[in-house]
């Protein structure tokens, strides 16, 4: 799922005489990152994202520098955009600590459903990729960094005794209902991870 897509209040809106290119730029975000998350970095070519932008090669050029240039800037905005909704999401939960990271599946649920959900554009991106590829996993653990913080926000005032091993239970759990909500195609496979989760932080009350 590509959520900038979804977010329209992040969307460019110039009024100024640099419009051509804010709006340009945008157009390449919004295909590249459709395009990626769908078809995978990999299998799309340079000349299908400024197909789908109606936009110049030498404006990707121009903006980007490479494709590479254009992957880094649609993982790094499409890691703000989704770090936003989802902590926006836990934080709107009702209960205590330990409820929020057990309902915190419930916001997961509601992405696994939509109909461009194509999976963590992270984890994708690092599968794809030579994985001796120092670059993509930089990116793909500072997103990862910033998901663990809010988790360890949480568990430590849900098992202050061992927080860092509840972060790294939910991170794990949150990773596998995510690739396994990409394979099948279920969104209530955030169901049985919730139940993971609730039956994880009951065996530590």
């Amino acid at each position: 799922m590509s959520l900038a897509e979804n977010d329209a209040p992040n969307a460019i809106a110039t009024s100024n005489p640099a419009s051509g290119r804010g709006a340009a730029r945008e157009r390449l975000l919004l295909a590249a990152s459709d395009l990626f998350c769908k078809q995978g970095i990999n299998a799309t070519g340079v000349d299908a994202v400024i197909a789908a932008a109606s936009t110049a090669k030498t404006t990707l050029y121009k903006a980007f520098g490479s494709k590479e240039g254009l992957v880094e800037a649609v993982l790094e905005r499409e890691g703000e955009t989704w770090r936003k909704w989802f902590v926006a999401e836990v934080d709107a939960l009702p209960g205590c600590p330990a409820d929020k990271l057990v309902h915190l599946f419930d916001v997961l649920k509601k992405w696994f459903a939509e109909e461009h959900f194509y999976g963590c554009p992270f984890i994708n991106a690092v599968a794809e990729h030579d994985k001796d590829d120092d670059r993509m996993r930089a990116i793909a653990l500072r997103h990862k960094t910033v998901v663990l913080d809010k988790i360890r926000e949480l568990a430590r005032e849900a098992r202050p005794e061992d927080a860092e091993g509840l972060t790294h239970e939910m991170a794990l759990l949150i990773d596998g209902a995510i690739v396994a909500a990409l394979i099948t195609r279920d969104p209530n496979i955030a169901d049985h991870a919730r139940n993971a989760a609730a039956r994880i932080l009951n065996n530590y009350n």
